[in-house]
């Protein structure tokens, strides 16, 4: 195709979307410590961060990052197979594996990245994985990217799930969010294992939104229901999040990680994570093990939305996590009260398909142990005066 051909397909494709309000752009920001934010010469309050614990700016954290650059520069030079894996990806790696109790965990570039590299390294052609319908793109990619047969069962319904488990052919991977990130609900873990004990298939739990928020000390949503290794094989979880920082890890037996080396080629074919990077993991991990206080917080944060919403009569989508989507249905509406919101000083970005399905575009509205009980109050006082016609 011609420059000035791709061009005008590509101008059509753009004004379509603004047409269809589902154009999206990106935000200039400068973060001023804690849940404010500045943009476009004004302070915000922002409610959609994914800095569940409030650790981005950790001083702790902070220190062990700047004397990482100090001790082994601003990159690692290479991909971890070639020379860059240092001492500082070592010690971390160990500490995760503790952490969430399995025999070893392997550090990644990203959680998309982790979440490829599993399913192209544990499926192939004449297998099949089976998937939640709103699993998160990455899980959804890497099975296309795999060449394995995918199936995707009705969101959290495990009569679905079984139905396509007893259709599968060759090695069966089974791949879900553990809490579901435009939703904020949780996957029926516990019933999901059980299956797939029964029918010899690989359970894989994609943890990012609960590593940090959930179960004792943090350590995520399989402990805090109980699922141990043989339960669930194969655990991804972020350091993105509640951790603060940046990077992934996934997490299971000494056969399975051994195995991702060999093969994973999201893992083999990029550069290592920066070594700094490892070295605030590790102080974010520490951070994250001595922060009941934080989740407690968090938890009378949610509860004080939800209680608040519902006395407004506000639509929020059933759920227990930071995640606190406030349903509106029309993308064209959502940007308007996400646009509403924006003008009283409250950042919340608009949520539209093709992230979230047809008729469902909400704000999504994220809490974070960083925001005081006052903050929730301006929220709940600029959501009450916001009102979509």
């Amino acid at each position: 195709m011609a420059e000035n051909s791709l061009n005008q397909a590509l101008q059509a494709g753009l004004e379509q979307a603004r047409k269809d309000s589902l154009y999206r752009s990106r935000r200039t920001l400068l973060p001023q410590g804690g849940p404010r934010v500045r943009m476009n010469g004004r302070s915000l309050l922002n409610f959609c961060s994914n800095d569940y614990l409030g650790l981005k700016d950790h001083p702790d954290i902070c220190k062990a990052f700047k004397a990482g650059i100090d001790k082994f520069g601003a990159g690692s030079g290479a991909s971890s197979l070639v020379t860059g894996y240092t001492i500082a990806h070592a010690a971390l790696e160990e500490e995760l594996a503790e952490f969430v109790g399995r025999e070893r965990a392997l550090l990644c570039s990203t959680g998309y990245m982790a979440n490829l590299g599993v399913a192209t390294s544990l499926a192939g052609r004449g297998d099949t994985i089976i998937e939640d319908r709103l699993n998160h793109a990455s899980l959804i990619d890497g099975a296309r990217l795999s060449g394995a047969r995918l199936k995707r069962y009705q969101h959290a319904d495990l009569r679905s799930f079984q139905q396509h488990l007893q259709q599968a052919g060759g090695k069966v991977l089974v791949m879900t969010d553990a809490l579901f990130s435009m939703d904020g609900d949780e996957a029926p873990l516990a019933g999901l294992a059980q299956q797939c004990r029964n029918n010899d298939a690989t359970l894989m739990v994609d943890d990012a939104h609960g590593i940090g928020v959930m179960g004792p000390g943090g350590s995520g949503t399989l402990a805090a229901r109980g699922l141990d290794m043989a339960a669930v094989p194969v655990l991804m979880g972020t350091l993105g999040k509640a951790f603060g920082t940046f990077g992934a890890f996934i997490a299971g037996s000494e056969f399975l990680i051994d195995t991702l080396v060999q093969k994973a080629r999201a893992y083999i074919y990029t550069t290592a994570l920066p070594p700094a990077l490892a070295q605030a993991g590790r102080a974010a991990l520490a951070v994250v093990k001595d922060s009941d206080h934080r989740r407690e917080h968090l938890q009378q944060l949610i509860r004080q939305l939800r209680e608040g919403g519902r006395q407004l009569g506000l639509n929020f989508i059933e759920s227990k996590t930071p995640i606190q989507p406030l349903l509106v249905g029309d993308p064209k509406q959502a940007l308007e009260l996400s646009n509403q919101l924006e003008k009283r000083g409250i950042l919340v970005t608009a949520i539209r398909p093709p992230t979230v399905p047809a008729g469902t575009s909400r704000l999504r509205i994220t809490l974070s142990a960083g925001h005081g009980k006052e903050d929730v109050e301006l929220l709940l006082e600029a959501l009450d005066k916001c009102r979509v016609n």
